[in-house]
């Protein structure tokens, strides 16, 4: 298949852009174009991963944490402090993951043997086994969705993603 042949008709983004246009010609719309299709892309993607995590029995908070701790390699721990930085949420938000967690039998808290005050968060085997079949069919969920598409266009289009993002974040 010749990708840049593919005629892909025009979609709801269009017809936005185009009453923009027909309104406000002195408007550029093609920034808007691109960010909603991107936020269109990250919705749908993200429900349809998450239908996939729920198959086991996981949102999508909650595989966050059990990757974050299987990224984290052996013995899958970190304390709640360093789940909380590399997630980004709140005392509270991690506090509701892990206690959900904690009751499926995916992780366990303990103390932390170097700090009295501290607590450990660990992978449980069945999590271990969740957060590897998860994340395999998470991914093949995300891999179905660039399959119309060349190795070298995934790579263009990371490529431009990812300068896209660094000039987008502080």
């Amino acid at each position: 298949m010749d990708h840049d042949t593919v005629a892909v008709p025009p979609d709801a983004v269009d017809t936005i852009t185009e009453q923009w246009s027909r309104i406000r010609p002195d408007l550029r719309t093609d920034a808007m174009a691109a960010f909603g299709r991107i936020y269109r892309l990250s919705r749908a993607m993200g429900d349809r991963v998450e239908k996939c995590y729920a198959s086991f029995g996981i949102g999508r908070g909650e595989f966050d944490v059990l990757a974050t701790l299987r990224r984290a390699g052996e013995p899958y721990t970190l304390s709640p402090r360093e789940l909380t930085r590399t997630l980004m949420l709140t005392t509270g938000g991690m506090t509701g993951r892990l206690d959900k967690l904690e009751r499926a039998g995916l992780v366990t808290r303990s103390p932390d043997p170097h700090d009295r005050r501290g607590l450990r968060v660990t992978l449980t085997p069945t999590g271990l086994d969740i957060a590897d079949r998860a994340a395999g069919a998470g991914l093949a969920v995300q891999q179905q969705a660039l399959a119309g598409f060349s190795d070298e266009e995934v790579a263009t289009l990371n490529a431009l993603l990812r300068r896209l993002l660094a000039a987008t974040t502080d």
